[in-house]
């Protein structure tokens, strides 16, 4: 990565709501005290870039550069920090700091914090030759994985492991993937690492031999069959990861779940998921939403890929491209997870 000019940096930016992405240069900015510069080297495009683009989330001041599946190299320090080098290796994911302050931090529980910073909404993100971000927001990345296959694993990567992890289902149990796409086809290479039996759930019979391919024991296309009777022929699933941002098909696995069975929703929606309370008394049932973790949990996530071989699938473009990369990833075409490359 080069510097366009002295003291100058290239980044991809919306002007405004709505707006297309800008390529432009801007000066290389100096760390506050409590903050590092990465200089970036691989930044994935994620669907929640969405909420910068079109401007949905809640208080975002433009121009704003997106980004929050950053990976890169500390450049510059900011004053007073000290547990961290430059030449270090580290990404940035979702949870881009954290208050420390309101009820939920003060227990520890970072993740829900009620003033979490958002890299690309709070300030800006990775979709740049150089960010500047909090030392809160920061995640080591160990040596064998390279900065492209690193930077999903930061968003995509870190939810679905997180919320595998965390789902209470043991080796052997079933757990069912809804969908296979940039969260889905993570999800499966999990759980199969896991020890789950691993149901991948997706729409026709092209998916089955990728399905398979990466880990699952049963391929259930949900156009052939209704996936919630599919699932109870086989026992019912200890755990449904529904990965798509599609409420209704999320809907149409409810019935699949067995005794004690989770539905955990990592899939983003602005429409409502139907279920009836009887649906969740009859064998208590439950539902779960599952955001990301903190930089802690993105460590883990690095971790466990780098030693269990889990990767993502990926498409790369470079950073003078964000716009046609972003149209790409929003496109559901990609295959699976879209890298913008400095």
């Amino acid at each position: 990565m080069s510097k366009s000019a002295a003291g100058k940096m290239k980044v991809a930016q919306v002007a405004a709501p709505g707006g297309a992405f800008q390529i432009v240069e801007r000066p290389i900015p100096e760390p506050r005290a409590g903050q590092v510069r990465i200089k970036v080297q691989a930044c994935g495009i994620c669907h929640s870039d969405a909420f910068t683009q079109e401007g949905t989330w809640p208080g975002i001041e433009y121009p704003r550069v997106p980004g929050h599946e950053v990976a890169g190299v500390i450049d510059a320090l900011g004053q007073g920090v000290s547990a961290w080098r430059t030449g270090q290796r580290v990404g940035v994911g979702w949870h881009g700091g954290q208050d420390n302050t309101c009820p939920a931090c003060r227990r520890g529980d970072y993740r829900n914090c009620r003033n979490v910073q958002v890299p690309g909404i709070s300030y800006d993100g990775g979709y740049a030759e150089y960010m500047i971000a909090p030392i809160e927001a920061l995640a080591a990345m160990p040596e064998g994985l390279n900065p492209v296959e690193a930077a999903p694993l930061l968003c995509a990567g870190i939810t679905t492991y997180n919320a595998l992890r965390h789902s209470g289902a043991r080796p052997g149990d079933c757990v069912a993937v809804l969908g296979i796409g940039g969260l889905g086809h993570l999800g499966i290479q999990f759980a199969h690492k896991f020890g789950y039996r691993v149901v991948a759930i997706s729409r026709g019979t092209e998916n089955a031999t990728l399905a398979h391919k990466l880990g699952a024991s049963v391929y259930i296309d949900s156009t052939a069959e209704r996936p919630a009777e599919a699932l109870q022929r086989i026992g019912g699933a200890r755990v449904i990861l529904a990965t798509p941002p599609n409420a209704k098909a999320i809907t149409e696995v409810i019935d699949g779940l067995g005794p004690e069975g989770r539905l955990i929703v990592v899939g983003a929606d602005f429409k409502p998921i139907e279920v009836t309370p009887l649906q969740l008394i009859a064998g208590s049932r439950t539902i779960q939403g599952w955001a990301s973790g903190t930089p802690a949990d993105s460590e883990d996530t690095l971790r466990f890929a780098e030693l269990s071989g889990v990767r993502p699938m990926i498409e790369t473009f470079p950073l003078e491209k964000a716009g046609e990369a972003y149209a790409r990833m929003m496109s559901g075409k990609a295959q699976y997870r879209v890298v913008l490359t400095m």
